[in-house]
């Protein structure tokens, strides 16, 4: 793995990082990248008509096991920020009406502040590459 991933953490700190995650979830100070660099969360979502409704119960149901790494931003500007990665197993339903068992690879930016903490969902597409989970 390369050393640019951290997985340095304890399930507790992952843990309560998720739980700041789904509560920006829950409370809809989210947003998943829908930009002309996120064509792949693009195409994934319109392959397998993830609305939002169903954006939300996949997201909320992702486990401290399904933990990858964390990783520094790169992006100029942001390079204080910190990505963390998780690569949960959901079961959806494709287009031809099949049911997938499909690895979901997610990057979140969690933005904390004191009165109005949010998420950025940068990743939010098929598993593309090789992973390691953290606690698995």
């Amino acid at each position: 793995m390369d050393s640019y991933y951290n997985q340095n953490y304890t399930k507790e700190q992952i843990t309560q990082i998720l739980a700041k995650i789904k509560h920006c979830v829950k409370t809809h100070r989210f947003t998943i990248s829908r930009n002309e660099h996120r064509q792949e969360n693009i195409d994934f979502i319109n392959e397998y008509n993830i609305r939002s409704e169903k954006q939300v119960s996949i997201l909320l149901q992702i486990q401290p096991d399904d933990f990858c790494h964390s990783l520094q931003n790169t992006n100029v500007g942001f390079e204080h920020e910190v990505l963390y990665v998780f690569v949960p197993q959901i079961q959806l339903f494709r287009a031809d009406g099949e049911e997938e068992t499909v690895d979901i690879y997610t990057k979140f930016n969690l933005i904390e502040s004191s009165d109005n903490s949010r998420t950025v969902v940068i990743s939010f597409h098929k598993r593309n590459k090789a992973i390691h989970y953290r606690f698995r």
